[in-house]
């Protein structure tokens, strides 16, 4: 964060942070989820959050800038058979508000779930992003991530 600027905070996201959450998912251009923040979807969003909070190994957080949602993650902690049964994190739905860019809230994020992921016991902490974030992998990297796979997904 610049000098001057306000302190930012990173605490589990609220019911009342879903609108701001979900505008910025809305607001991505590179996206690819079909995100909308038209009203009639805000049930489906409303109803993955409530699933989310109700998941013992799923967490979504907020960073806030006085008050202000300025960005949103998911922490995902598993449990895996493969390397002697290690705890895995999975880190999902990094976004940063698109006006707010640029001011080290998606570091700040990162480092915290990294904390996160070490205080639930996690080896180690993974991420997909999509191929065409060219900016985002240089950004991860710089952050301490290797690029060690290669992801496949496929519409259900």
């Amino acid at each position: 964060m610049g000098q001057g600027a306000s302190a930012l905070t990173i605490d589990r996201a609220r019911p009342e942070d879903l609108p701001d959450i979900v505008a910025m998912f809305a607001a991505d251009p590179l996206g690819g989820h079909d995100d909308t923040d038209d009203a009639a979807a805000l049930p489906r969003y409303r109803a993955a959050f409530e699933a989310i909070a109700a998941s013992p190994g799923t967490d979504l957080f907020v960073a806030r800038i006085d008050g202000r949602v300025a960005g949103t993650y998911q922490l995902i902690v598993t449990h895996s058979l493969a390397g002697q049964g290690a705890v895995r994190a999975i880190l999902e739905g990094v976004q940063v508000a698109p006006d707010l860019r640029g001011q080290g809230i998606g570091a700040a994020m990162v480092v915290d779930a990294e904390r996160q992921a070490r205080a639930r016991g996690a080896s180690t902490l993974a991420l997909t992003s999509n191929v065409a974030r060219l900016d985002a992998h240089r950004f991860y990297e710089r952050l301490g991530f290797a690029r060690s796979h290669a992801g496949f997904k496929k519409r259900l």
